[in-house]
């Protein structure tokens, strides 16, 4: 489906095997009651978000994410994106996604970040 599909802009979204369309939030639902989880891609078809379904990020969303910062987003923290691990934002385990709004944080701010206290 297109982000068009996805947002409602086309009334008949989806295409079932069968050949009948069936409106988005059709699609959707039936999506969700299979455990299909939508991934969305770039104008190349990279992708940028995997959801839930995926903890690691993809090469893809790194460069992506090392363009919107390009070191260690800690203040005074100049490692580059390079050289740092993506940390979800929010926490994966408080239900951060796999997408761009991780940020690079070097090894050294991302343990002290998940440091229990």
């Amino acid at each position: 489906m297109t982000i068009e599909n996805l947002t409602g802009q086309l009334e008949q979204a989806g295409l079932l095997d069968t050949g009948e369309r069936v409106s988005a939030t059709a699609a959707r639902r039936l999506a969700a009651k299979a455990g299909i989880i939508p991934a969305v891609l770039d104008g190349t078809g990279m992708v940028l978000d995997w959801g839930r379904t995926r903890r690691f990020h993809t090469k893809a969303q790194r460069l992506a994410i090392a363009t919107l910062h390009p070191a260690c987003v800690e203040p005074g923290c100049d490692v580059p994106a390079s050289h740092c691990e993506i940390d979800h934002d929010p926490p994966w385990e408080s239900g951060g996604g796999t997408d761009l709004t991780g940020k690079p944080r070097c090894p050294k701010h991302h343990r002290e970040r998940h440091r229990p206290t």
